[in-house]
């Protein structure tokens, strides 16, 4: 299963998604890989509503940046700008 971290609270608590069930977890920020930071992406498995296995995954992290900046590019194009005008 992938999973994100989606932010570290109070300098010590990693809260993870997990995408296919919608589950959040809660892990101290010691139990996370090396170096890793928020919206990065893990391949996790899951035994008994805990986290057993952790590995960062970082070309699902490309390919997932990449598709946001896809759609985000798409969305630029499509504006027509502010309908607000200053004066």
């Amino acid at each position: 299963m992938k999973a994100v971290l989606d932010r570290i609270e109070e300098n010590q608590y990693a809260v993870l998604l997990v995408e296919e069930n919608t589950q959040e977890f809660i892990l101290n920020k010691n139990e996370l890989p090396e170096g890793s930071k928020p919206h990065d992406w893990f391949e996790v498995t899951i035994e008994n509503d805990k986290i057993t296995s952790l590995k960062v995954d970082p070309e699902f992290a490309l390919a997932q940046e990449q598709k946001v900046k896809s759609k985000r590019d798409r969305l630029k194009k499509r504006s027509q700008g502010s309908k607000f005008k200053r004066e």
